[in-house]
Parts: C-alpha cells; sequence; structure tokens
C-alpha cells in the first residue's frame, strides 16, 4: 500500500435562505468542496478559497478553521492516506453561474432529526431511538456504556435535548450501523432514505462538525451578520438564528436580548411590497461587525414538548 500522505481542504459553506439553512455542495449535492492542498498554495486557506471559487465560482468571506481529521484508515481509492483540514464559512446564497453538479442544499436534507423546529421530529420517536435502544441493549456487556450516551445525545431519560451535539448523535448513529456511510465503501454512494441523503467520504461528518461549531457559536458571538443581508427585519433575524440552532425562540425573549446586547440599529426604513404592516428595517452596527465578539449573546430557546 501507498504509504504517502496527502491534505485535503474541505470547506463548509452555509448561508441562510428563505428561513431555511442551506450549505453548498458538489457532485450533485453528494460531496462538499474540497482539494488537495498543493506546492503552489501560499496557505491552508488560500488554498481553500482557490479550489471553492474553481468548482463553485463562489467567493468566500469569513472562514475559520474547523477541525483536522486524521483517523487511520482514512485513504483515497490509490492507497495515499489522507488528512482532511476542515473549515466553515458564513455567506449570503447568490446565484451561481451554470457549474455542473454544484447547488445550494437544505442541510436538514442530510440530518432530518436535527430540526425541531416544528417539534421532536417523528423520525427520533418512531424510528431512530427505537434503533438506537436495540443496538444499546444488544450487546450485554456494553449495554453500560452505550445507553448513557444514547440518552444524553438524544435526550432521553430526562436529559435534555442539546441542539450543539449534532455531531455526537451523527457518530452514534454511524457506530450502530444506521446511516448508509457506516455500511458502504468511502466510494460509494447509498440512497437517500429517511436518515437522509450520504455523502462521499466522511462528508457528512464533517458538516455535522460544521453545524455543530454554528450552532454553538451563535450563543456567544455575533456571527449571524455573515449571514444576514445589508438591511433586514427582526423577524428575518430570529427566522435566520432559528434555522440553524433547528429549535423555535420566544419572540418577545429574543427581541428583548437583541436589544439588550446592542447588537443592531435602526436604519430609517420600512419594508415595501410585502404582505401586513410594514416592518422597521435594522442593521448591525459598526462596532459589532468590526470587533466581531461580545460575550453573553446566548439565545432563549423555548421550551419545547418531546
Amino acid at each position: 500500500m501507498d504509504t504517502s500522505l496527502s491534505a485535503e481542504l474541505v470547506a463548509v459553506l452555509v448561508a441562510v435562505t428563505q428561513g431555511q439553512p442551506r450549505v453548498l455542495t458538489t457532485q450533485c449535492a453528494r460531496a462538499l468542496p474540497a482539494g488537495p492542498l498543493q506546492h503552489s498554495h501560499r496557505s491552508l486557506q488560500n488554498g481553500l478559497r482557490q479550489w471553492v471559487e474553481e468548482q463553485t465560482q463562489h467567493e468566500l468571506g469569513y472562514v475559520e478553521q474547523l477541525y483536522t481529521f486524521a483517523d487511520k484508515g482514512r485513504f483515497y481509492a490509490s492507497g495515499e492516506r489522507v488528512i482532511s483540514v476542515s473549515y466553515l464559512a458564513l455567506t449570503v446564497e447568490s446565484a451561481n453561474a451554470d457549474v455542473a453538479e454544484v447547488g445550494w442544499q437544505d442541510w436538514y436534507r442530510y440530518f432530518p432529526w436535527e430540526d425541531w423546529r416544528a417539534g421532536m421530529p417523528d423520525l427520533l420517536s418512531q424510528h431512530l431511538i427505537p434503533a438506537l435502544t436495540r443496538w444499546a441493549q444488544a450487546d450485554r456487556t456494553q449495554a453500560p456504556l452505550r445507553w448513557p450516551r444514547v440518552a444524553y445525545a438524544f435526550g432521553l431519560d430526562g436529559s435534555p435535548w442539546n441542539e450543539d451535539m449534532v455531531l455526537q448523535r451523527y457518530e452514534l448513529l454511524f457506530e450502530a450501523g444506521l446511516v448508509a456511510e457506516a455500511t458502504r465503501d468511502s466510494n460509494e454512494l447509498g440512497e437517500e432514505g429517511a436518515l437522509g441523503l450520504p455523502m462521499r467520504y466522511d462528508h457528512r461528518r464533517i458538516l455535522a462538525t460544521g453545524m455543530a461549531r454554528l450552532r454553538a457559536k451563535i450563543k456567544y458571538r455575533p456571527v449571524m451578520f455573515e449571514l444576514m443581508p445589508e438591511a433586514f427585519t427582526l423577524l428575518q433575524l430570529q427566522q435566520t438564528v432559528e434555522a440553524i440552532a433547528g429549535r423555535v425562540l420566544h419572540k418577545q425573549n429574543f427581541r428583548r436580548l437583541v436589544e439588550q446586547q446592542n447588537l443592531v440599529e435602526e436604519t430609517g426604513a420600512m419594508t415595501t411590497g410585502t404582505a401586513g404592516r410594514p416592518a422597521k428595517l435594522f442593521r448591525f452596527k459598526g462596532d459589532v461587525i468590526q470587533e466581531r465578539a461580545i460575550a453573553g449573546t446566548k439565545l432563549p430557546l423555548a421550551k419545547q414538548a418531546r
């Protein structure tokens, strides 16, 4: 086997469009934009930007490193071991040039159990939790270790549902053999089913990492301005946060929080051409955009029945 090593740069490029979280994909929605680090790249980020722009015709703005995946067993078909360096990028969706196999996808297409905006998904109660229960109890020696992990990650036995634990939930489903990636070769594709659309290699795992990072980040840093147009209503801002978190927020608490944190200011303009009463338009304050860091912006999540 080839013992050489290659570094792959992978982008989780996120936008929120009409209240839905979207991720930019390649290979007909089965992969994330990615490419190998080359000698001509000045840096990792420079290489990432070049690959994304070449593959998707989309320029990157805000970018931060997510995680480096270097597990044993990660090989290209050639036998070359690959290390994936992943990045999270936030943007506003724009119409792409006519690029084959490139498009924006709803990220809940890959993780349907993560969207709690309409309450607990039936997929969890009717399929995933029973299947995970059987898996946890199938091996008596492992049950004392498996079940607490399942209960904590999926909000069972009195544990609350923690929207940040996207990666832990996906990895448990992988370990239990419930997602297609667990039972096929990394270069093969499974069919889209109740458990979402599989991706090539371990790109769905990388996407889960990006989702978890962003869900956690919106609770303590004002990164949402990267996903918003220049002017927006408070309802649009709330719907964007809800789309990312996969949870419903209490309207009055959310607006009170925004006011207390002094994040936005009125533009002096109102919405036009929309149904209902015109709404005030806001923009993020200049110092918020400049500093990108304000402590204590924890989101008020509404209580939901499970």
